[in-house]
């Protein structure tokens, strides 16, 4: 039997009307163990896609979370959704509380929006 060594479904960074990638400017901003981290984190999805916990979280609303444990026991949320059969990077940030901020999976919904 052959590993199936194909994505399942490709990540792409959310783009503003602006042409910036807040998901990908934030990334390039952390230091590169994080970086790595993160990035294989994302690619477990690809790979995976279906893929629940501990690495994929549904949140509502077509909205996911990829969990990323980085240096000094932070942790980091990518938050995504599925367009058009890609997985786009909307948002992310390092988390500070329990629970995901209403205010962070309002933004990421509001670029889902745009997309759709």
């Amino acid at each position: 039997m052959s590993l199936d060594r194909s994505k399942k479904i490709a990540a792409r960074f959310y783009v503003s009307a602006s042409g910036r990638m807040p998901v990908r400017e934030w990334i390039l901003g952390l230091d590169p163990e994080d970086r790595r981290v993160i990035g294989k984190d994302i690619q477990k999805v690809e790979f995976g896609w279906p893929i629940g916990m501990p690495y994929c979280r549904p949140l509502g609303n077509g909205l996911w979370e990829v969990r990323s444990n980085i240096s000094s026991k932070r942790i980091a949320r990518t938050l995504f959704g599925i367009v058009a059969g890609d997985m786009v990077l909307l948002h992310a940030f390092v988390k500070k509380t329990q629970k995901t901020p209403p205010q962070d999976i309002e933004l990421a919904l509001r670029r889902m929006k745009e997309l759709e």
